[in-house]
């Protein structure tokens, strides 16, 4: 474990979170930082996750490549496949995988709480040119935060279990 490479990661995950979270919007500035210092950890051999920089290069094309189908067909956002990838240099091939899973069922209950909060009837999600997840006031379901919170959770998961051995 590095403390700076953890720090790191913690911080750009965070930051996508609370900028998805407040609009919706994660730059792509703040997404090549990530990947840039994904790369550099890994090619340094100190990156939160133990991986190559292979294995993140490989992990960044699995990522990109597992999400772009949703892109091109217009149920997921751009930036939310771009931090998947990055999130893929980040934590390697592996941990995808798990981290979509958490993504998904955060991101379900969150849609949830949106039909029920706003008492929409699933019918009306149907509807030809309406948004997928915009019911009502609510926006849809920041994805890119429903995939770096888990994988903040998963490093500190590391850190505490590798502080407990």
């Amino acid at each position: 474990m590095n403390l700076l490479s953890d720090s790191l990661f913690a911080v750009w995950a965070a930051v996508v979170a609370v900028c998805d979270c407040r609009s919706r919007r994660v730059s792509n500035a703040l997404v090549v930082a990530g990947l840039a210092a994904a790369l550099a950890c890994a090619a340094l051999e100190h990156g939160p996750f133990g991986i190559s920089l292979t294995q993140a290069a490989l992990g960044a094309l699995v990522g990109l490549c597992a999400l772009l189908p949703f892109f091109a067909l217009g149920v997921m956002g751009g930036a939310d496949v771009k931090v998947f990838a990055v999130l893929g240099a980040w934590c390697g091939m592996h941990a995808l995988v798990g981290l979509w899973i958490a993504a998904s069922l955060i991101a379900g209950c969150h849609a949830l709480w949106l039909l029920v909060s706003t008492r929409t009837r699933l019918a009306a999600l149907g509807r030809p040119g309406a948004l997928t997840f915009a019911l009502g006031s609510k926006r849809a379901t920041p994805y890119a935060a429903c995939l770096t919170v888990p994988a903040i959770a998963w490093m500190g998961l590391q850190a505490f279990t590798a502080g407990v051995q």
